[in-house]
């Protein structure tokens, strides 16, 4: 049907960086909305681009598959684990993948960024942490693992090192002032779409800032004292460094900042959950029990409510009349957020039996994807 309007706008990511024309302008000859990524994009795109459109799509989407279960793979968890991690992530992938969106890649993005941390590679980990952040801001927040870093001058030197090479590389494609001159208006141009996204008429907002906004029936509603809450409650957690000796509550934290990048942005849309309900699911099966009633009725809440309502699985009068005013795809994910912030300010954290120590890798040893063996349970 000719719905890939996305890709539309990433192919021509390629071609207007190569031919220096604005990446951020409109062009409704071609498609329809804006580029809202960072310049590093049309690098990102281009081995897909330059095939014809519908493989290049195809490929790209196999792209965003592949990056999720190889990060999901990856995590310090049991097989069993990671497969209902994955399953129950299949909504949202799907949604991200049916509106070709790049979600979950900068989900996975933040996750290898923390595993690299947690095996003592930081020069990888950066060059996650910038790479996701130079595509689309949002991994930004992984700069938290720094705290967990064992050679944090490390960490610093290699992230300038990343930021410097993955500002420079679209000039080899382009020139130096029409990449300089893109990072400028991509920044007027996020400034832009914020203030849009917050006008009560798209569904765009999906965040908390956004539940309170439709309750109120009031776009000019602050985003500043949300911002300040989330952040405030997030530094609460990682100021707990007594606990920073615990996997789980390492993990507790990448999970918190899969949905805190969500939860507090305007630009949140039904693809972007993604990445939120991937930390609301590394959440609940970092449980000693996951499947307790608790447990339970909040996975329903996630699946259903968050996953299918918002879906045409529910009549559109209805997702009209009261889905989008209540913003209920926000509201499991939330009850997560905050149920897990509390847990990490409060509680004393002990590793469960079922996490398996993620084990550093040899200075001489560059490979990535070498983790502890994976036990069944």
């Amino acid at each position: 049907m000719h719905h890939y309007n996305n890709y539309k706008i990433f192919e021509k990511a390629y071609y207007h960086t190569r031919a220096q024309k604005n990446l951020y302008a409109d062009y409704p000859a071609d498609y329809f909305d804006e580029n809202h990524y960072g310049p590093i994009f049309s690098l990102i795109i281009a081995p897909f681009a330059l095939l014809p459109t519908v493989m290049g799509l195809w490929l790209f989407n196999l792209f965003n598959a592949f990056l999720f279960v190889l990060a999901i793979h990856l995590l310090p968890l049991s097989t069993n684990k990671k497969l209902f991690i994955l399953l129950c992530c299949a909504i949202e992938f799907a949604s991200a993948v049916q509106a070709i969106q790049i979600n979950p890649v900068i989900a996975a993005l933040m996750i290898l960024a923390f595993l690299m941390v947690e095996k003592g590679k930081d020069e990888w980990a950066t060059l996650f942490i910038v790479l996701g952040t130079l595509i689309k801001v949002y991994p930004v927040v992984a700069l938290a693992f720094f705290m967990f870093s064992k050679n944090r001058l490390k960490f610093i030197l290699s992230g300038l090192f990343w930021l410097v090479v993955f500002v420079c590389l679209p000039m080899l494609i382009s020139s130096k002032q029409f990449i300089l001159q893109s990072y400028a208006d991509w920044y007027h141009a996020l400034v832009i779409k914020n203030a849009n996204n917050v006008l009560l008429t798209n569904d765009q907002d999906l965040s908390i800032m956004g539940v309170f906004r439709h309750f109120a029936n009031n776009h000019n509603l602050p985003n500043t004292p949300f911002l300040v809450f989330g952040a405030l409650v997030f530094l609460l957690c990682l100021f707990r460094v007594s606990q920073y000796h615990s996997l789980k509550f390492r993990m507790y934290i990448l999970a918190s900042a899969l949905m805190i990048v969500v939860l507090f942005s305007t630009g949140s849309e039904p693809p972007t959950y993604i990445i939120a309900v991937a930390g609301a699911m590394i959440w609940l099966f970092l449980q000693d029990t996951p499947f307790s009633t608790g447990n339970i009725i909040t996975l329903v809440a996630l699946l259903v409510i968050t996953g299918l309502v918002p879906t045409d699985a529910v009549p559109k009068h209805i997702r009209k009349a009261i889905v989008i005013p209540l913003q209920l795809k926000v509201w499991p994910c939330a009850f997560v957020w905050l149920k897990m912030s509390y847990e990490m300010i409060f509680k004393t954290f002990k590793d469960p039996d079922f996490l398996i120590p993620i084990k550093k890798v040899n200075p001489s040893n560059s490979g990535i994807l070498k983790t502890a063996e994976t036990k069944n349970e």
